[in-house]
């Protein structure tokens, strides 16, 4: 079956995106979903939510297929509910990239996700999460955190804004990791190279599918490279302004149905 234009991959970042800020799909963008699916094009979530995060917003999608997850760390097979590919953070790495930072910005509060599909995310002493629908267990101390393999860590400073802070750790933690901004109170660190973009290629690579076909939503820095890779990058109207200067168009907020918006102007008139 034909795709309903010429993009037959839609790729959609989650929070700030797809879902509305109480972690649910609208009506009209899970409409706006099955249709286009049902025209021949295939939706890919693409977050930064580990794998175990995202396994009950894909029953929810109606989703049995794959998801770029953990910041393209981890590719996960819904349908399976296994990890096709992942990547660990090496802990050593992490902690010298994470002493690094405090050298030079003072105390952080730090969390990190463990990697598997039934990792859990583990939050130090004083880390209070971005998210808080988001299930986590708080440890002790700081050695806790590195117990099990761990796909990122995740940062908080009690002063410094996102940008502040991402922009102080990429100064210093060099090839260490890759820093990444994810979301309001979420600068996070990731395995070096790996990025949204990196998860989306292998995901694309395994259904057959090119860059060319794609178009791709988020509201994050952490979704540029998605948009690099990608045909056609749309922004949420609140997205960082970072994405929007680099996105092809911009659309509504999520609360606003931003992403049925454009998929509804992509459809075949028969299909509206």
């Amino acid at each position: 079956m034909a795709a309903p234009t010429a993009y037959s991959l839609i790729a959609t970042d989650l929070d700030g995106t797809l879902l509305r800020g109480d972690d649910t799909l609208s009506d009209r963008t899970r409409a706006a979903l099955a249709r286009v699916v049902e025209a021949g094009a295939r939706h890919l979530v693409v977050t930064g939510r580990p794998a175990p995060r995202v396994r009950p917003l894909l029953g929810e999608l109606g989703g049995a297929g794959l998801a770029v997850c953990g910041q393209g760390a981890q590719l996960y097979d819904a349908g399976a509910d296994r990890l096709l590919w992942s990547v660990t953070l090496d802990r050593e790495l992490a902690e010298t990239a994470l002493g690094k930072i405090e050298a030079e910005v003072g105390l952080l509060y730090a969390a990190v996700d463990q990697d598997g599909v039934d990792g859990l995310t583990l939050i130090e002493p004083g880390y209070v999460m971005p998210h808080p629908t988001l299930p986590a267990v708080r440890v002790g101390r700081r050695d806790d955190l590195w117990t099990e393999p761990i796909s990122k860590v995740l940062l908080r400073h009690p002063l410094l804004s996102d940008d502040e802070l991402a922009a102080a750790a990429r100064g210093v933690v060099g090839s260490l990791a890759t820093v990444t901004m994810s979301g309001p109170g979420t600068v996070e660190l990731q395995p070096c190279g790996v990025t949204k973009a990196t998860g989306l290629a292998l995901a694309a690579a395994h259904l057959g599918l090119a860059p060319e076909a794609t178009i791709a939503f988020g509201d994050m820095p952490n979704d540029i490279p998605m948009f690099d890779w990608a045909a056609h990058g749309v922004a949420m109207a609140d997205a960082h302004p970072e994405l929007k200067a680099v996105a092809d168009e911009v659309t509504l907020s999520n609360e606003d149905d931003g992403v049925a918006v454009v998929l509804e102007r992509l459809l075949p008139v028969s299909a509206r």
